[in-house]
């Protein structure tokens, strides 16, 4: 399963009016090379279902994902903070080893 945060929620559900973006769309989340730390993550609104996609729910947001990325994104909570120490969307991930300093890759 992936999750979503109440804040993260509201934030693109925000992002989503902003942008006239119907409720046929999801966000789809994804895990590419690169990075410091060799893998990074990959976030945008989709309306097409791939084969092999996984689908979760949470919070009401529809969360997809392919197979090969749900390896590493497995119980990941999506996050959103608008704090002092940053602003923008964030992945408390409890299957990464290590994590770069801008928490934009990280390493399993």
């Amino acid at each position: 399963m992936i999750f979503i945060s109440e804040p993260a929620k509201h934030k693109l559900e925000s992002l989503k009016s902003e942008a006239g973006i119907g409720s046929d769309y999801f966000i789809r989340v994804s895990v590419v090379g690169g990075g410091c730390s060799g893998l990074s993550y990959k976030m945008d609104f989709d309306n097409e279902e791939k084969p092999g996609d996984q689908i979760f729910e949470d919070r009401g947001e529809k969360l997809v994902t392919d197979l090969k990325s749900f390896l590493y994104l497995c119980d990941t909570t999506l996050d959103f903070s608008d704090g002092l120490n940053g602003k923008g969307f964030h992945f408390v991930n409890p299957n990464a080893s290590r994590t770069c300093g801008c928490g934009e890759s990280f390493a399993v």
